[in-house]
């Protein structure tokens, strides 16, 4: 049920981005950059997929607990049960929101959502792939209190849901709304780095919790957000974005001494560090004045190459979390692999890295191949032959393009590395 809600918002999705970006180029105030927006909608795509993989921890656990240690099930037909249900979710969202600001290993997964340096309704489709491993403790409570797991799913589509049009910059204040509802001028503070903002703001729906458990601050015009995480991305790989802090964790882990401090780098605040591996590898303070978004110039034949290729793989991504359920997993995994292989591909591009148009180039190779070869596509055994064509010359016609496209990228610097 979760992806089919998904899969069928997204057009809405779609056109409420559309909306706002003309609304911003008619005011003047245009939120959007095109390397990120397509980083931050890619990232969402890829959490929608690999979720396929991890329901089991999304619901299968809570489903578990129900079962066979809840004090009882809510009668979910009583017409109190899903605004009660509601209010239970979001008041678990805020204390799961919150422990992901304040423990190492849940900020890891919840960094993406926060590394972009833009805000507009395409950073609430910036999502993490591993926030499933840790996310569904917070929620617990709701299990042993019998919340039937499919009134569980309901409110976490609702609170889900609704979070989405509160990532903009077009929308001001809204009164005596901002005081008891997330709104966007709320959470446009929940994203900044200044000082006074940083870790304010959790709530989903409601901003009461913030007000009572002292998390709340208001945004203010002479201080306006700066958006993104005090230790930048500096990446549109989405594969980097995931695993960055991870990355980060374990290396302090592993150079620390003692073990006690092997532990603690998971579960302290983000940012904590053994004393001897900070004096080893000291990191530079964090100053707001400094603060420059990345962006590496591009082409416009590269960000409008990149454009038509991630429509194509936004596409198959519909397409995958359709045919998951009827697909054997060795299958379902291909093409979760297929899609990585794209975004990682595009995404190097629009850092205006050189070497990622080979793997452009033989992600391309490899469909016009594969479809020549085995006669179909991930989840259709066999295409008919005008399907078989269209997909050979697509993939021979978008080789072309790349390479077109590709022609002013730079080689990477020596030792860029991913975070380049």
């Amino acid at each position: 049920m979760y992806e089919s809600v998904i899969t069928l918002a997204t057009p809405v999705f779609f056109a409420m981005i559309g909306l706002e970006l003309l609304w911003g180029w008619r005011r003047g105030r245009n939120t959007y950059r095109v390397n990120d927006a397509i980083t931050s909608i890619g990232l969402g795509a890829a959490s929608q997929a690999a979720g396929v993989f991890l329901r089991v921890l999304r619901i299968g656990i809570y489903a578990w607990l129900f079962e066979h240690v809840s004090v009882g099930a809510w009668p979910a037909d009583a017409w109190w049960a899903l605004p009660a249900a509601l209010v239970f979710y979001d008041f678990c969202y805020y204390w799961h929101h919150r422990w992901m600001h304040e423990i190492g290993v849940a900020w890891a997964a919840h960094v993406v959502h926060h590394s972009s340096e833009d805000y507009n309704l395409s950073t609430a489709l910036r999502q993490t792939g591993t926030g499933a491993l840790l996310g569904w403790i917070p929620y617990v409570p709701m299990a042993l209190a019998g919340v039937p797991p499919k009134l569980f799913l309901v409110v976490a589509l609702i609170d889900l849901l609704y979070q989405f049009w509160i990532h903009t910059e077009q929308v001001g204040r809204l009164g005596w709304f901002d005081r008891v509802f997330a709104s966007p001028s709320n959470h446009r503070v929940h994203h900044a780095v200044n000082d006074r903002y940083v870790d304010r703001n959790y709530g989903g729906i409601l901003i009461v919790w913030d007000r009572l458990f002292g998390t709340f601050a208001d945004e203010r015009d002479d201080d306006p957000p700066v958006y993104g995480t005090r230790s930048p991305l500096r990446s549109f790989n989405p594969l980097w974005a995931n695993f960055e802090v991870y990355a980060q964790l374990a290396r302090d882990s592993l150079r620390a001494r003692r073990w006690v401090d092997k532990l603690q780098v998971w579960v302290r605040r983000p940012g904590w560090r053994p004393a001897d591996v900070a004096a080893a590898d000291p990191k530079p303070a964090f100053a707001l004045a400094r603060r420059e978004r990345f962006d590496p110039p591009v082409t416009r034949a590269v960000r409008a190459y990149a454009l038509v290729q991630f429509a194509l793989l936004l596409g198959c991504t519909v397409h995958l979390l359709r045919m998951q359920a009827v697909s054997p997993t060795g299958e379902v995994l291909a093409y979760f692999a297929y899609l990585m292989l794209g975004l990682v591909a595009l995404g190097g591009l629009l850092e205006g890295r050189r070497v990622f148009l080979g793997l452009e180039m033989f992600r391309h190779a490899l469909t016009f191949a594969g479809v020549l070869l085995s006669g179909g596509w991930f989840g259709i055994a066999s295409l008919a032959p005008p399907a078989l064509v269209a997909i050979a010359a697509i993939a021979a016609a978008s080789a072309m393009a790349a390479g077109w496209a590709g022609r002013g990228l730079s080689q990477d610097p020596i030792g860029s590395g991913a975070r380049a």
